[in-house]
């Protein structure tokens, strides 16, 4: 079944309807792979709540989506890194006013933190990292359920890594964050199994020409990775009807890298 799951996310190709009225949050959307996917999914019909920490960014995407000609998108600036229990509470509150319900949830946002040993790893980069990248997609989904109940097909897409999988030397705290995030899905996929419609997945983008990736990476030719744009099917995938009953489940967006 993982296998075939795999397979259809993969080479999924979405109609320009597959998302039509259904309500999105993307974080992280002011660029890179959030950015890509929230005017794809505004390509795809779907109404897209932009979430983010640079309002220009927001801006950026948003203008692109207007020029789709689809549903028009919501801009919510918020830092993760400083959000409260509060902030979150705030924007559901906003988001149940405007909307009434949520369909889908992506948790894109990260950081990289430090690429040092464990032993040499500055612990308030940790502590930053690990918030970022799984205190916030936990505060954030905790907030957003009782919208997502009220969703017939509800979706919570968190993005994983190859190193959230097999830890790697010199990955520290985005490794270990990555692991928790891959926890995270499965706990609450087994606790929205059966009283909700709320599903729960991972998604490994693997390498993708993103400026997190040039940061790990400073010397890898970035003509030689796949642009964001491209490795979009298996989140479309987690995001519409067509995924409907698929949960619990850890996806890789292209073949696997061992970088990554």
């Amino acid at each position: 079944m993982s296998s075939d799951v795999q397979l259809i996310a993969q080479n999924y190709r979405p109609d320009t309807d597959s998302l039509s009225n259904r309500i999105v949050l993307i974080t992280g959307a002011g660029a890179g792979i959030g950015a890509e996917l929230a005017v794809a999914s505004a390509a795809c019909g779907a109404r897209v709540v932009l979430l983010g920490k640079t309002i220009a960014k927001l801006e950026a995407t948003y203008d692109r989506i207007m020029a789709v000609e689809r549903e028009r998108p919501s801009i919510y600036p918020l830092d993760l890194l400083g959000a409260t229990p509060q902030d979150y509470s705030e924007l559901a509150i906003v988001l149940e006013k405007e909307y009434g319900r949520l369909d889908g949830l992506v948790h894109n946002a990260g950081i990289l933190g430090d690429r040092s040993p464990i032993e040499h790893y500055d612990p308030i980069v940790w502590q930053k990292t690990l918030h970022v990248n799984l205190t916030a997609p936990f505060l954030l989904t905790q907030a957003c359920i009782p919208l997502m109940k009220k969703s017939e097909d509800a979706s919570v897409v968190f993005v994983s890594s190859g190193v959230g999988r097999k830890g790697r030397a010199y990955w520290g705290a985005y490794a270990c964050s990555k692991f928790g995030i891959e926890g995270l899905a499965q706990v609450l996929a087994d606790e929205t199994e059966e009283n909700t419609s709320i599903r729960s997945n991972c998604v490994n983008p693997g390498a993708t020409r993103t400026a997190m990736r040039k940061v790990a990476y400073p010397g890898e030719d970035p003509s030689s990775l796949k642009a964001p744009q491209e490795i979009l099917s298996p989140y479309l995938y987690l995001l519409g009807s067509d995924s409907k009953g698929v949960s619990g489940f850890s996806l890789d967006c292209q073949t696997k890298d061992p970088k990554r």
